[in-house]
């Protein structure tokens, strides 16, 4: 509908100045108001399709049809009034069936080709005969610089107007592509997160004997201080695994509840590095949290926490490859994003000759599914996740629309 919304627009324009320079150029008597009207009327309909191709709602087949016949019945028109199918430009009647071609189903095209058809044999046996110029000596010679002008606008319309219903058609095509590996993408975390929810049920038993048991061992060697101080690690560590199937518990809840949390992004920025630095202990994190950033108000989803603990756990891995445990944290308010920087000193991302979205990580260990699952709630909050290498390391890039991830009271 857009396409024929601007060949309607250069057909006006090229009607018009045909007929004002076989008018007032050419001389050639040709009935000025009946073509005139004609023009006008077309002009008419291009503003209501205009109007219409701007709607929300969706234009069906038949719609786009109607559109098609309204322009072939304008150009019978005039082409009645200019010598029927004697006039060179009879062949404009095939731009229509092309651009149906490439853009409608068989039935479609079909009919468009029939009504192209009907407009042309009527206009062989009805019409008003083209007169020729008082002052040329052959109307061949004219009939023949007509097939010319009409071969030139034939080619640049088709060449144009087909190049952008192929464009369109493979951007659709791309991003029926993108769905699809997203949904692949998401079919496996689903997969992941039904194989987390039933092993978190089978080790809440276990944990839950080795709590009970820990600290009886604990006393039964009390005096050994050694083998105290790894009964008390161990402890801990059980303790902090049934804090995780806790929160995977009320992260599940969250989900379903659909109610996120309004805090601060210092509250969360903050909340986060509690976290991470019972996680990871030997980290060396610098955040940088701007004072005007702080203060924002989020909505916070289930899923954003996630995301920047498996960003900073992914670099502190890549850290340690170059012998270090430091890390970066930057936290900023660009325009209407909230952008959040990830940071190591680590090898970087391998690129092999253009740098993906993602890259490929040097990393060696873990289970590879970290920026998997960070990506994926960048795109389900419309947001972008990206990365590059710097001089020392990479940097992870989460930008997040603050009218997404942001409260209607954006600063507290």
């Amino acid at each position: 509908m857009r396409t024929l919304a601007w060949l309607r627009i250069c057909a006006i324009g090229g009607q018009s100045a045909a007929v004002l320079v076989c008018a007032f150029w050419m001389d050639l008597g040709i009935p000025m108001l009946p073509l005139l009207v004609g023009v006008g009327s077309l002009g008419v309909f291009a503003v209501f399709a205009a109007w219409r191709v701007n709607q929300p709602w969706p234009v069906r087949e038949w719609e786009t049809i109607v559109h098609v016949a309204v322009d072939t019945l304008v150009l019978g028109y005039l082409l009645y009034f200019t010598g029927g199918a004697s006039n060179p430009f009879i062949t404009l009647l095939l731009v229509p069936i092309a651009l149906s071609a490439a853009a409608l189903s068989v039935p479609a095209v079909l009919a468009v080709a029939a009504l192209a058809g009907i407009a042309y044999v009527v206009l062989l046996r009805w019409y008003v005969p083209l007169p020729m110029p008082v002052h040329a000596g052959s109307g061949f010679s004219l009939h023949v610089v007509g097939m010319g002008v009409n071969f030139v606008i034939t080619a640049l319309l088709l060449g144009f107007f087909i190049n952008r219903l192929a464009r369109s058609v493979r951007l659709q095509q791309l991003e029926v592509q993108r769905v699809r590996e997203r949904a692949l993408r998401d079919e496996g975390i689903l997969a992941i997160a039904t194989q987390a929810a039933g092993a978190a049920h089978e080790l809440n038993t276990p944990l839950s004997t080795m709590r009970t048991l820990l600290p009886e061992l604990r006393r039964e060697h009390a005096e050994d201080a050694v083998l105290g101080e790894d009964l008390q690690l161990l402890e801990d560590q059980v303790e902090r695994c049934r804090t995780i199937l806790r929160e995977m518990v009320a992260f599940g809840k969250a989900q379903l509840s659909q109610e996120p949390e309004k805090v601060t992004l210092a509250a969360f920025i903050h909340g986060c590095l509690e976290r991470f630095q019972l996680l990871r202990p030997e980290a060396e994190l610098d955040l940088q949290l701007d004072e005007d950033a702080a203060r924002i108000v989020l909505r916070t989803p289930p899923g954003l926490r996630h995301a920047l603990l498996n960003l900073l756990n992914n670099a502190v891995d890549a850290s340690a490859m170059n012998q270090s445990h430091a890390v970066m944290l930057v936290a900023r308010r660009h325009g209407e994003w909230l952008e959040l920087i990830v940071g190591d000193h680590g090898p970087g991302f391998a690129a092999t000759g253009e740098l993906s979205p993602l890259g490929q990580s040097q990393k060696q260990t873990g289970l590879g599914i970290g920026l998997a699952l960070a990506e994926a709630t960048a795109e389900r909050l419309d947001g972008q996740l990206t990365a590059t290498n710097t001089l020392d390391g990479a940097q992870m890039h989460l930008r997040l629309p603050l009218a997404v991830v942001g409260s209607n009271n954006e600063s507290a």
